[in-house]
């Protein structure tokens, strides 16, 4: 007879992970459920290996809101290298030109970053986990294979330049998912006069979370020869994924029917769209939206008694 084996504890919360150069996302995603011995656990919005910074991994029931850190606004503080192109716009692809680079004035870099500010078309990198007919789009790219990309339309709410010297220039950024900065580097290359790629990349912001809040790796591996009741310490709370959404709290008896999945009348609701939702004693119940009648309608609900 076969013992069933075992899938790990159930420990719910985030980790907000400030994720080193040189691994993936998954290789960093399954250290960090290894260390925590987690049941259920998932990360929040890839960063390649050359890229470091902000990577929310959700652990448990916090999956049920990783949805919304994916749709998030980023932030990034990235350097634009000139005068080389490579196979993936990135310092890890091979380099495929090289161009002059012009002498360049603080005034004209920061005309052109205005160019790419506010809504843009980008064609996504052949070097992304985009897939065509089922395969990843970098798969095909290292077999020398190209396809078609359609353009996609991304915003770009912040572009400000941090400083420049010789062929490098050192940018800040707030933008929307799907916004890839490697092509952007490319672009701002070419409007400069030149060619480029993506030098170096830190994610700084993922929604709600500021990397200045991450656990390094070093730190993380620490607390973990501490044991698990340290690791755990590390945990923020599950509804700290939408700590930008108003808060709606439910009386006892409409909290039991909208854990039944029942939309449900608050009286005096001002908030609109996505709200969080907590129940007697101040417990996150789940997410929910606001309907033009006035009832807030359950959509991501915690289990009912979340381990």
């Amino acid at each position: 007879m076969n013992r069933r084996r075992n899938k790990g504890r159930p420990v719910n919360g985030i980790l907000l992970l400030d994720k080193p150069h040189g691994i993936t996302s998954n290789q960093a995603l399954q250290k960090v459920k290894r260390l925590f011995r987690a049941r259920k656990a998932g990360h929040t919005g890839n960063l390649d290996p050359m890229a470091s910074g902000v990577l929310p991994i959700c652990l448990g029931e916090a999956t049920k809101m990783s949805a919304f850190l994916l749709d998030a606004d980023k932030g990034y503080r990235g350097t634009i290298k000139l005068g080389v192109r490579t196979s993936s716009a990135d310092a890890e692809g091979e380099v495929i030109e090289r161009c002059p680079v012009p002498e360049l004035r603080e005034e004209q870099i920061r005309e052109v970053l205005a160019r790419f500010t506010g809504d843009i078309r980008q064609i996504p990198p052949m070097h992304s986990a985009l897939k065509h007919q089922g395969q990843p789009l970098y798969k095909l790219a290292r077999q020398g294979v190209e396809v078609e990309r359609k353009p996609r339309s991304v915003t770009i709410y912040r572009l400000e330049l941090l400083g420049f010297a010789d062929d490098e220039i050192e940018v800040e950024i707030l933008c929307s998912k799907g916004t890839y900065v490697r092509t952007l580097a490319e672009e701002i290359g070419a409007a400069l006069g030149s060619c480029a790629h993506l030098g170096g990349l830190v994610r700084t912001s993922a929604g709600p979370f500021e990397l200045e809040r991450s656990v390094t790796m070093e730190r993380l591996e620490r607390e973990a020869a501490q044991g698990l009741e340290a690791l755990d310490g590390l945990l923020l709370p599950i509804e700290s994924a939408l700590a930008d959404r108003p808060a709606v709290t439910l009386p006892r008896e409409t909290a039991h029917y909208f854990c039944k999945g029942q939309p449900v009348f608050v009286p005096r609701v001002s908030a609109e769209g996505w709200v969080r939702i907590y129940g007697g004693e101040g417990r996150f119940l789940g997410v929910g939206t606001v309907q033009e009648d006035g009832r807030v309608a359950p959509k991501r609900l915690l289990s009912a008694s979340p381990s």
